[in-house]
């Protein structure tokens, strides 16, 4: 499909008829694009739609036994040394010369992709010097350290000195981001750079490279899942299904009128204020009923007041209150009462104590039977270690943490037995929480192999089938592994191992970070479907403020190990008190919003 093929001048990227094949199928079907200088085009699509085989291609960069066919030819800065050819037909020797310096690149995870034996200022002076666009190793150095107080790193000689650990995520970020612009490339790809990053960090990454493309005119391809941050980014959007472009255009108009089912399928997922007639999160095949935002500011008023609403349905409020009315003299499932756990880090000195870490600094909260608590905070805030004595796994330094009638704190492992079967964890990886040598029915059944349990051969082989039918997979899936599933299907294995004993507290770690907007709604009513059938308790612990709206109904706000906000969820979102809750909001992404701003 050939999208917005003008040619001029002013064109910075040509991509014509691109093929990438392995030697068995295609990957890339026909891809076409025509870039301005300056311009900013979003490359949307789920994973395995070829987003990344595409960027790959465009950079010479694909995996032995994958060839790419077509033309890609990059012009504006390259044309000035004549290299104004087909790159796809270029040597490893010239490509080398463009990377970097006419086309450069910001990769998802930066601690892979940064050197670790190399300080973060010698490897921006790197760049520079590669290319020959500096004097000597003096001026690079200076020059690096200019490019990282040009990404805003607080101290940049400091900074140019540090090793990529001695780093955090969104400063290593800032460091890939000042090589990729050191020689002022034309073309940036993004590749997913901020899919791993706190949400502050992750709005201060984005608001960053904005700035930086449009100080420089510099043609931005940015890549990704999240249709919210393409909306924030970019004024020109491309769909990929299946390796092949299924629509394109000015990106207020895609999102608000979309004219291919798969398009109107990714937005219905990603909008997590809008939910069905039965108070379901919409997904690629529910969305025929969904009604995209629009940018109009007059008529989208109604659409705000309702998504200030909570996103749960009238009859699931009902239910809450009636289940907290029920008994409210009932023990709560969960009560911590001024948790403490400090750790000691190892001596850096013979003559000074060691440092301690105030993971968690008094911290107080109950959760209700059958309730729903959202645990929000970035990373460093407590939530880890918070989950971790919960589930037994940890000890506090002091306090007390009764779950299911269990005191956690001074507890022997035999008295720790009864509180895991009580409570299961899915976490937020289930490729890396699944053993790739067990079957999928040992997995599930692993929670039943305990001390004191009497089920048969027999009577597991049946629990893991009704927990298969329960969370949507084949009873045929039990003979398989774990390897053989998508992402998607992994987490609702990991989710029917956590039920699979029939548990009174269920606590989800990031259970859908990981996970495709379609497959994320999925696993969303998932959980609320099983939470309610099951009579579970909830506790959903995330840094998308967005999930936490709309899965929950009461949250609590952790900052350094304490407790900065509590109350009802909604109460929480429409009036925060504290700064810190403020500028999380503040900083979360939401289409509606972004598309609402984009038309100011």
């Amino acid at each position: 499909m050939a999208t917005n093929l003008t040619t001029g001048t002013d064109t910075l990227l040509a991509v014509d008829h691109l093929n990438v094949r392995t030697a068995h199928r295609t990957l890339v079907h026909d891809f076409s694009l025509h870039m301005r200088q300056g311009e900013r085009i979003g490359l949307i699509g789920e994973s395995g739609s070829g987003k990344s085989m595409t960027t790959t291609a465009l950079l010479g960069l694909l995996p032995n036994g994958v060839t790419a066919d077509g033309s890609v030819t990059l012009r504006g800065a390259a044309q000035q040394d004549g290299r104004d050819g087909n790159l796809l037909e270029a040597s490893e020797r010239e490509l080398m010369k463009i990377r970097g310096r006419d086309m450069a690149m910001v990769f998802q995870e930066p601690l892979t992709a940064l050197n670790p034996l190399m300080r973060a200022g010698d490897q921006v002076a790197e760049i520079m010097t590669q290319h020959g666009l500096v004097k000597g190793k003096a001026e690079a150095k200076q020059r690096a350290i200019e490019m990282l107080d040009a990404v805003k790193l607080p101290d940049p000689a400091q900074a140019a000195r540090a090793y990529p650990h001695q780093l955090s995520g969104g400063q290593r970020q800032r460091v890939m981001l000042a090589m990729a612009l050191a020689n002022d490339p034309a073309l940036l790809l993004c590749d997913e750079p901020t899919t791993a990053l706190d949400v502050t960090v992750q709005r201060q990454v984005l608001d960053l490279i904005l700035e930086l493309v449009k100080q420089r005119g510099t043609g931005l391809l940015f890549i990704t899942h999240d249709l919210a941050v393409v909306a924030n980014m970019c004024t020109r959007v491309l769909v990929m299904n299946d390796g092949r472009i299924v629509e394109e255009g000015p990106t207020d108009e895609i999102f608000t009128r979309p004219q291919h089912p798969y398009t109107r399928g990714l937005l219905a997922a990603s909008d997590l204020e809008a939910t069905d007639a039965d108070g379901r999160l919409f997904t690629v095949a529910s969305a025929r009923d969904y009604v995209p935002p629009t940018v109009d500011p007059a008529a989208d008023r109604e659409v705000e007041e309702h998504a200030a609403l909570p996103t749960n349905t009238a009859a699931e409020r009902e239910h809450v209150a009636q289940r907290a009315a029920a008994d409210p003299g009932a023990e709560p499932v969960m009560r911590v009462t001024d948790l403490v756990r400090t750790y000691t880090r190892g001596k850096t000195s013979l003559f000074k104590p060691a440092a301690e870490v105030h993971a968690l600094k008094g911290i107080s909260f109950e959760v209700p039977r059958g309730g729903r608590l959202g645990v929000v905070g970035e990373s460093g805030s407590g939530k880890s270690t918070l989950l971790r004595i919960l589930a037994g796994l940890d000890q506090p330094t002091s306090g007390s943490a009764v779950v299911v009638g269990n005191e956690v704190a001074g507890a022997k492992e035999a008295q720790l037995r009864e509180l895991r079967q009580q409570l299961q964890i899915v976490f937020q990886d289930p490729m890396g929480s699944l053993d790739p040598r067990m079957s999928v029915e040992q997995i599930i059944s692993e929670p039943l192999l305990v001390r004191g349990r009497n089920e048969t051969a027999a009577d597991r082989s049946r629990m893991v089938a009704e927990m298969l039918e329960a969370v949507g997979l084949p009873a045929s899936a039990a003979e398989r592994y774990p390897h053989e599933f998508s992402g998607g299907q992994r987490q609702r294995i990991s989710i029917a191992r956590a039920l699979v004993c029939r548990p009174a507290v269920v606590v989800a770690d990031e259970p859908v970070s990981a996970l495709d907007v379609s497959v994320r709604a999925q696993v969303l009513n998932l959980l609320a479907d099983l939470v309610d059938e099951y009579g579970l308790t909830l506790v959903f612990v995330s840094h998308d403020l967005n999930v936490v709206r709309h899965l929950c109904d009461s949250v609590i706000v952790m900052q350094s190990g304490e407790i900065v906000e509590a109350g009802e969820t909604e109460t929480v979102y429409r009036d925060p008190q504290h700064p810190y809750t403020k500028r999380l909001i503040d900083s979360s992404l939401t289409l509606r919003q972004e598309l609402l701003s984009g038309s100011a």
